[in-house]
Formats: C-alpha cells, structure tokens, sequence
C-alpha cells in the first residue's frame, strides 16, 4: 500500500497553494535573476526585424490582427484597456483582486511577456502601497485571458476616471473611491500603459486563477468543518463508531478518506463517545449513508482537493499570456486559455455540492423522530405550540437547490464570439464566481446544522468533559430554542464561527498522519 504523502512536503498540493496565497499578501519585490530576465526580453522585443509581425504592437487585436497598430505605442495600450472596459455585476471581494493583481506580476516577472520593467516597478510600487482596484466580476471568457475584469484593474492603475480602487478604514471597512484619489492619497503617480505591457496585464488567466484558489482554500476549510460536525453528531446521538475505524479506511486505500474519518474519530471521541465503537441502545447497527459514509464522501472530496491544487499551483507558476519570448525566439499561441482552471472550478463545483448535500441530510437526520433516537420532531421541545427547526431546514432545502443550480459547468455553455476569433472558450471565471456563490451557501446550510447540533445537546442534556472551544461558544452565544423565534441572524453567526475557526486551519492535503492530534490540537 502506498504512503500518504506528508504534508510538510513543500511540494504538496496543499502547501504549494497556501504558500502562494502568503505570498499574494506580501510585498511584491524582483530577484535580481527576474530584472535580468525582464530588460533582456524587453530588448529582444525592441531589436526584432521590423518586418516580423507581433500580435498587438505592430497589428491590432483579436479578429483585426491583420490590420496595422496604431503607430503610438501609448494609444494602442489605452485603446485595448478602454474598450475591454465593459464589465458588469459585483466587483470581486478585495482580496481575490490582490492575488489576481499578484499573479499577474508575478507572471509577467517570468520574462516571456517583454514589458517595460519600469512599467512592472510601477505596478509594483503600487500594490506594495496597498492600491487594489474595483474588478466587476462579471463579463469575462477567460479565453484569450481574463481580458475584461484584468482591463477594469488596468483603468484603475492609469487612474482613468473610469477607475475605481478599494480604500480600507478603521472601523468602516472597505468603500470604492475614484482611483485617481486613491492615487493622490498615496502619492504615486499612475501607470503609463504602452502596447506590449499593456497586452501583457490584460492577456492572463489571473483573475479565475485567483478567484479559484480562494475558492479551493474555503472548500478545505468547508470540508474539515463538515467532518467535525459529523463527529459531534455522532457522539450525540450514540451512532457506532465503527464507520470511523482507521483499519475500515486502510484497507480502501484511498488517503482522504483516512483522512476524514481521522478528524470524525477524533470530534466523535471530545464529544465524549469515547474510544468505544458500539452504538448506543436505541441506535441501528448501521445509520443513514450521511453519517456512516461520511468518510467515503468527505475524503474524495480531499482526494479531489489535492490533485486539483497541483494544477493551480502549476498554473500560478506559468506564464499565460500571448505573444511570448522563449529563449529569444517569440512565440505565438494560445497560453492564455484558461480550460486547467475551468476544470477546476467545475470540480470544485461538485465537492462543494457533495459537502452541502451531506450537511443538509445530516439535518434532515437529526431533526426526523424516526432517526434522532426519539427526540422531539424539528428538535422542538413543543411540538405544535412550537415549530422549532422547521423554518431553518425549509431555508437550508432551498440553499442546496441553488446550489445545484449554479453548479452546471460553465464550459458546458460556451458560444463563439468576437467574429469567431474566439470560437472555443472555457469560461473558467463564470465557474469560479459560482463556486463562490456555491460555497457561500454550503456554509449556510452548515450554520443551520450548528444550531440544530447544539439544540440536540441541550435536549440530551449532553455534558461536555473537555468542551471544544467551537461547541463552547455555540453553546454560549445561542441559547436553547425554548420558544419559536427569528433563526436567520443566528444562523449567520454560526457559520461565521465556523469558517474563523476552520479557515486557518484548512489542510486539504490527504494526509492522515497525525490528523487527530492536529485535529484536538486545532479544534
């Protein structure tokens, strides 16, 4: 049988992706081997025979590349960035703009793409002062790269009066300002665009790119929060211990899953199960699938995780733009079609419905008489003068039916367009906007099983030994459902407890070595 691999490897999936995330926060500085690779690159593209055509500098566009630029380099860069500029719909969050901003910089420091380096050392010097533009997240093929949300980022950049950039207070949070004052606020001067660095900004992955590898880190996190949940339940209601076993999980052979139920082993036993694996009394030799397989579905989704955070990794350390200088030879091609990443997100697409629906059936469990050992039907202690969960779990149903809804492979809906120029698209970003949306909800649903779990306890007047922080202040802040009242606020709350709590932590490599001792420690 093979190894797991262990996560302190720095080559991991799981640690490849975290890293670059770090990474996208700190301060963007050139090795000395980039700024080589960079001017020299520049030269090349200067020194090229000027009957060589280059897509973009000595020819226009997309479908018009047979037609000459405009003879001035600075009004063929501002020209591509204007009429890219038609994106709709809510910006991306702040953070997915930085990583997005990141990737692109970081690519372009490859030395493939020719910019200018000052123009590079601008960018730079910007992001470093904490300028991070408003992108709408809506209009993007990700084929010949994330062109309209990347040519929103460059307005801002140029402080055009189009341009919009976010702006951070103390207590307020973030608000869109005009770039241009933004700009003045920091006391920078903006980016001069020109044809080839301009093309090179605007000619990448970098915006699905980012907007998946904040959606891979929160579907860890999603996951490691299911698998606790799971372990609490079942302690709570006195199901066998059996589905948990390590030596039931060595012998499948497939390492998420021993991952999985090493944290389900590890929250079944705090909750005070114990290291025994008979189930209760009045409880079946086997539960429902959403208990006793928890494992099997939790730990593919990890599986998935895993292998999905290899192409995202190699992705963010690639250059996808078009043209590109190899060796001194330009090339031109398609680099910039973002089909790795689509995939990606539709996979994330399916782990996240997988997840969602295990925690939306894992509150149909707890809240049926038939299944709940007896208690109380919708866990209300009176029933008919009250109607306990019922509302949370009509609302919790509805999540998990949009949920499926956004989860349709965008790639699955791509038509041709600009004049058949790009008549093969993978709409990557769409599926990574949905992803998000996606996971959104997944949450929502795993709020509505917090609050049920912790109804569950106080109806089995269930006495933790060594409580866990995260079931301690659930317990503190959201009091015993006595009487109907408004759940929607509490719900929120919960799983804003939950995502605080977990995202930090979220390892989604499926390494099950020392997964309990890293689970009790954390949790």
């Amino acid at each position: 049988m093979p190894l797991p691999r262990s996560s302190d490897d720095s080559r991991s999936p799981d640690t490849r992706v975290r890293a670059l995330l770090d990474r996208s926060t700190a301060p963007l500085e050139p090795t000395s081997a980039e700024q080589t690779r960079m001017a020299a690159a520049r030269r090349t593209l200067a020194g090229l025979d000027g009957s060589r055509h280059v897509y973009g500098v000595t020819h226009g566009f997309g479908p018009l590349v047979d037609h000459p630029a405009d003879p001035d380099p600075a009004r063929q860069g501002t020209g591509l960035i204007s009429h890219l500029a038609t994106g709709q719909g809510d910006p991306l969050p702040p953070e997915v703009t930085r990583t997005m901003v990141w990737l692109r910089l970081r690519g372009m420091a490859l030395g493939h793409s020719a910019v200018a380096p000052e123009t590079w050392r601008r960018l730079a010097d910007l992001v470093n002062a904490g300028f991070v533009p408003v992108v709408p997240s809506e209009g993007s093929l990700s084929a010949s790269g994330d062109l309209v949300p990347l040519a929103h980022a460059a307005l801002a950049f140029a402080a055009d009066g189009a341009g919009q950039a976010w702006c951070q207070g103390p207590a307020d949070g973030w608000r869109r300002e005009d770039a241009s004052a933004v700009l003045a606020a920091l006391d920078l001067p903006p980016v001069e665009w020109e044809a080839r660095s301009a093309l090179a900004f605007v000619n990448g992955s970098s915006a699905c790119l980012a907007r998946a590898l904040h959606t891979h880190r929160e579907l860890g996190a999603l996951t490691r929060a299911a698998a606790v949940v799971t372990g609490r339940t079942a302690a709570l209601l006195g199901a066998s211990g059996e589905p948990y076993e390590d030596a039931l999980q060595r012998v499948r052979n497939q390492p998420g899953q021993r991952t999985a139920a090493a944290w389900i082993r590890a929250e079944r036993t705090a909750s005070g199960a114990g290291t025994g694996t008979a189930p209760g009394p009045d409880r079946p030799l086997q539960e429902r699938y959403s208990l006793r397989c928890a494992p099997q579905v939790l730990g593919a989704v990890l599986d998935q995780l895993d292998l999905q955070g290899s192409v995202l990794a190699d992705e963010a350390e690639g250059c996808s733009d078009n043209p590109v200088l190899v060796d001194g030879t330009l090339l031109h091609g398609g680099n910039f079609h973002a089909a790795p990443v689509a995939f990606v997100s539709e996979t994330h697409a399916c782990g996240v419905h997988q997840v969602a629906h295990l925690l939306e059936r894992q509150l149909a469990l707890v809240l049926d008489p038939a299944a709940n050992g007896g208690l109380p039907p919708l866990l209300t202690p009176r029933p008919g003068a009250g109607s306990g969960f019922a509302g949370v779990q009509i609302a919790a149903s509805s999540h998990l039916s949009r949920l499926r809804q956004l989860g349709h492979p965008a790639s699955m809906t791509a038509v041709p367009t600009n004049l058949h120029n790009q008549d093969q698209v993978p709409l990557a970003l769409n599926s990574a906007n949905a992803v998000a949306q996606m996971t959104e909800r997944a949450w929502w649903i795993l709020g509505s099983l917090l609050l049920a779990v912790n109804q569950l306890a106080h109806l089995t007047g269930h006495q933790d030994r060594e409580e866990g922080r995260l079931w301690r202040e659930l317990r503190e802040e959201f009091p015993p459902l006595d009487r109907d009242r408004p759940l929607a606020e509490e719900i929120t709350r919960a799983a804003g407890r939950a995502r605080a709590r977990f995202l930090p932590l979220a390892v989604t490599d499926p390494d099950a070595t020392h997964a309990e001792a890293r689970h009790a420690a954390a949790v």
